[in-house]
């Protein structure tokens, strides 16, 4: 059965911090909910947890009204992005703390902790204390403590954000794994769009306490529901023109006009607004449909072994996001080439009209 929220709200100090919240989280899923900072992630948790209890709404379990129920009394386990374990107790002691709780037998105590650590590469450190181990360990500690007790929900809220690239990069893969054959449903909180891809499985788009998306994370990249889902998933967000179709051409800001391709010659004539993914738009010519633009470079933010290229033309501005490091100069003339099929559309009250084209199928996040 599904964990439900109906139409939940929760006002602090007369602020709606979570506005009609309306999901729906099956058994076995893996769930990401993905929002800024102040988005409403860890109050939308505890909700779900019980720590908080919704102004008005409901929350249902296994079909079953819990809205009033607290977390004591839920098969419920949580994992922060501080590594709370307790430094007086071993690494096993740790992970065996809940099932102690339980009051289980120790030999099922045992095979258990010893599973679990085997799952997350920790059975080595089982008699060390928490302080002997790195910080990717104590974290692996904490989720094993929470992924012990076999509980029906798991919430994660940012637990990799204090981890360094390397480590982030293993434990995603075996979040990812640890959950491809279990029946909890887990929720991991993000502020990153890039983890959520990274993760898979569903992922709910939250925006100053509202849901404005929510369903498996290929889809919901790929077909953004309005202009703020598309500029909450993308980073950097995805660059807005707007613009105006004709009979024949496309025009933005009365500047740029092209021919109207295969791709968006249904639309009527009208004004709207045309998206673009940073990570779609290139220094060179690769399609046939490809636009040129003449800009001038604002900015080049070299970030590791990428580069977010800012540049402007009298009318728009736009961000490019490329492979590799790229020095340019401020107020350098460059060529930059937009490649029209991957436009999206949207109306003028920011609605999804038409999705940009997958030209590589099986490609998940082009």
């Amino acid at each position: 059965m599904a964990l439900v929220l109906e139409n939940v709200n929760r006002i602090v100090d007369g602020e709606h911090w979570i506005k009609d919240a309306n999901l729906s989280l099956d058994p076995g899923s893996f769930n990401v909910l993905l929002g800024r900072t102040l988005a409403g992630k860890t109050t939308l948790m505890r909700i779900m947890a019980g720590l908080d209890r919704p102004n008005s709404g409901r929350v249902l379990f296994h079909g079953v009204d819990v809205t009033g129920v607290p977390v004591r009394e839920r098969n419920v386990s949580m994992v922060y992005q501080q590594f709370i374990n307790y430094p007086n107790l071993t690494v096993f002691d740790n992970i065996a703390s809940p099932l102690r709780l339980e009051k289980l037998k120790d030999e099922e105590i045992k095979e258990r902790v010893y599973a679990v650590a085997k799952m997350l590469h920790i059975d080595p450190f089982l008699k060390r204390l928490p302080l002997e181990l790195s910080g990717g360990q104590q974290q692996r500690t904490a989720m094993a403590r929470a992924l012990v007790k076999d509980a029906d929900l798991i919430l994660f809220d940012e637990p990799l954000v204090n981890l360094d690239y390397k480590l982030r990069e293993e434990l995603r893969q075996e979040m990812r794994e640890l959950f491809a054959e279990r029946n909890t449903i887990a929720v991991y909180a993000t502020t990153e769009p890039n983890e959520a891809l990274a993760l898979g499985g569903n992922v709910v788009l939250l925006h100053e306490g509202e849901v404005l998306q929510h369903g498996p994370t290929p889809e919901v990249y790929h077909n953004p529901a309005s202009v703020a889902a598309a500029e909450l998933f993308g980073e950097p967000p995805i660059n807005l023109i707007s613009g105006t179709v004709s009979e024949k051409t496309v025009s933005f800001a009365d500047y740029v006009h092209f021919p109207l391709n295969t791709d968006l010659g249904d639309l009527p004539t009208g004004h709207y607004q045309f998206g673009i993914r940073p990570n779609h738009l290139s220094l060179v010519p690769g399609n046939d449909d490809d636009l040129e633009l003449s800009v001038d470079v604002e900015l080049a933010e070299i970030s590791g072994s990428e580069t977010f290229l800012h540049v402007r033309n009298r009318n728009f501005s736009l961000v490019l996001h490329l492979p590799g490091v790229h020095d340019y100069a401020v107020d350098e003339k460059i060529k930059i080439y937009v490649p029209t099929h991957k436009l999206y559309v949207f109306s003028q009250d920011n609605q999804l009209i038409q999705a940009a084209r997958r030209v590589k199928e099986g490609i998940h996040y082009g």
